[in-house]
């Protein structure tokens, strides 16, 4: 008797959503290794098309400059969590988007309607063919770009621990510097939250996990588990959240 073929896991689609400082790529990055998953981070491609805006002259402050100038930049994002690339017209820009003047001027690179619609078509394209499921992180994943998204988490902390895990990666940070990053990082959630398109916000059906006290290797365990109910349920029921 020959055995039984394992059946692969269902894809599934995650949706991590929440602002800077939650953890939220350690987290996806790691949930989308641990489970054999792609992984797509959204803000690195508004990061990109910035980096390409800002490196050829293109005028920040002129949002009709920036809408003509957002189809030229070919972006391409590799989706292999344990290393993720981005390249903008074959250049690897990994580096160079997380520059202090790329982190100043994303928001309102981003806030264009024209970049967010070509952007957003991007990662939609991304997520179909991401063969056995993929977590994309960002700001209006679950309720712009994958609405039907298997599962929403949305990761919040405290401004406090948001400033100090972002210090944290900036080595040597004293504490007026501290207080510079969590002024920047509330202006940077106001904006975000506060533009016209597709703003950060929590989807309504959305799992939300408060980080502050967690640490990341709690965080990750809550959101595969999270993952993992969901992919039993699909596999259980061949039922998808908003495919009923």
């Amino acid at each position: 008797m020959e055995p039984t073929a394992r059946t692969a896991p269902a894809a599934v689609i995650v949706a991590i959503d929440g602002p800077s400082g939650t953890g939220k790529s350690s987290t996806s990055k790691a949930v989308a290794a641990k489970l054999g998953l792609s992984y797509l981070d959204t803000g690195a491609q508004y990061r990109a098309i910035t980096w390409w805006m800002v490196t050829n002259g293109i005028d920040i402050e002129d949002p009709q400059a920036i809408a003509v100038a957002s189809a030229k930049p070919v972006i391409v994002s590799g989706t292999d969590p344990h290393a993720p690339t981005i390249t903008v017209d074959g250049v690897d820009v990994a580096g160079p988007i997380r520059t202090q003047e790329v982190t100043s001027n994303v928001s309102a690179v981003s806030a264009v309607p024209e970049v967010r619609t070509r952007i957003t078509e991007l990662q939609r394209s991304i997520a179909a063919q991401a063969e056995g499921g993929i977590v994309v992180e960002g700001r209006d994943i679950g309720t712009t770009v994958l609405p039907d998204a298997d599962l929403k988490v949305f990761l919040t902390a405290s401004p406090e621990a948001r400033a100090a895990r972002r210090s944290g990666e900036l080595k040597g940070k004293d504490a007026a510097d501290l207080a510079a990053t969590k002024d920047a990082l509330v202006r940077r959630d106001a904006a975000d939250s506060g533009r016209k398109v597709s703003p950060l916000a929590k989807a309504s059906d959305a799992v939300e996990v408060d980080t502050t006290t967690l640490t990341l290797d709690q965080v990750i365990d809550r959101v595969v588990t999270l993952v993992e109910d969901r992919r039993g349920a699909i596999e259980k029921t061949g039922r998808r959240v908003g495919h009923e």
